[in-house]
């Protein structure tokens, strides 16, 4: 009997030292966070905010690639089938959980083919016009929307993204017809709105803020539940009577199989970073709040979103074009 539990102990720890094998030490080479996103979007500012803190923990070279397209769905995909070693990272903002409602055939199921790190940030929205939409506030503008049905125009960063969808509901609760303009980058569209050749948009704070501040775009509304203690003055979609509350979000995640310990590894890191007071800091000053989590948090973020956004998708009848 000894004999055959010293033969068993023995097996167990060659199969132990075959699987430790097969796991080199995270990380043993460089690091790419892919941002399926243009330059200056949340999760780029992010991966460039976090990458070279991560590259000075791990002592190995972390690259933010942008891959923009689709909505992001061409940069998720690329890390969908990437080596589940921890060594492709893909940082994705809330319109991650929108584009399945409105891409019928995506490259990866947004569930499946990911492992979730951690939940980054959070972030208000606002809804804003040009200074020549002759509206003061939401009630003026839902007035203003329906006395000239389909003549106003809403700027996205295309179809499925966060100003798509938000604007969609929020175009559901009022009973407005406006008529959506997709870009492929963002910019571009804000471009056309701050020139007047679109009325509208609802997008983060961040983005929209510089052009309220210099008065080339006017806010009308945030979507939070309470007004925001740096905008004190600026009332929120549900004080005038539209019932909406939304945040998007931002977060990290791995190809699905990635080690779990490298998974740990990962989100115990980048946690840490977000607590830093420069990190902190940084984050706050561009309008978002610092978030981080477990896996299993965002994991359920990430189901309930896609619930969401999917009753909406159909309540619209919204249609890939």
């Amino acid at each position: 009997m000894r004999a055959r539990r010293l033969a068993s102990t023995g097996v167990a720890l060659s199969i132990c030292t075959v699987v430790q094998a097969q796991e080199p030490p995270f990380p043993s080479r460089p690091v790419q966070i892919i941002v399926p996103y243009s330059t200056g979007t949340t999760a780029d500012i992010l991966a460039r905010t976090l990458g070279p803190r991560l590259a000075e923990r791990w002592k190995m070279n972390v690259v933010a690639d942008n891959r923009p397209g689709a909505t992001g769905a061409i940069g998720a995909a690329a890390v969908a089938k990437a080596p589940a070693d921890g060594h492709t990272l893909l940082f994705v903002a809330a319109s991650y959980a929108m584009i399945p409602a409105i891409y019928p055939s995506l490259a990866f199921d947004p569930v499946k083919s990911f492992a979730p790190i951690t939940q980054l940030t959070s972030s208000p929205l606002a809804l804003v016009v040009h200074p020549q939409v002759p509206a003061r506030n939401v009630r003026e503008f839902i007035r203003l929307a329906k006395q000239r049905p389909g003549e106003l125009h809403y700027i996205s960063a295309g179809n499925g993204s966060a100003q798509h969808l938000v604007m969609e509901l929020f175009k559901l609760d009022t009973g407005t017809r406006i008529v959506h303009v997709p870009y492929r980058a963002l910019s571009s569209g804000f471009t056309d709105l701050i020139g007047g050749h679109a009325q509208t948009t609802i997008s983060t704070l961040q983005t929209v803020l510089p052009f309220v501040n210099g008065a080339r775009l006017r806010l009308l509304a945030t979507t939070t539940a309470r007004r925001l203690p740096a905008l004190p003055d600026a009332p929120t979609l549900t004080e005038q009577g539209v019932p909406l509350e939304v945040e998007t979000w931002s977060a990290a995640l791995a190809p699905a199989g990635t080690p779990a310990s490298t998974v740990t590894k990962i989100t115990t890191d980048i946690n840490a970073l977000l607590q830093l007071a420069d990190v902190r800091e940084l984050i706050t000053r561009q309008g978002m709040n610092v978030a981080g989590g477990t896996p299993a948090q965002v994991d359920g973020l990430i189901k309930s979103e896609l619930t969401r956004w999917a009753r909406v998708v159909k309540a619209a009848n919204i249609r890939f074009d």
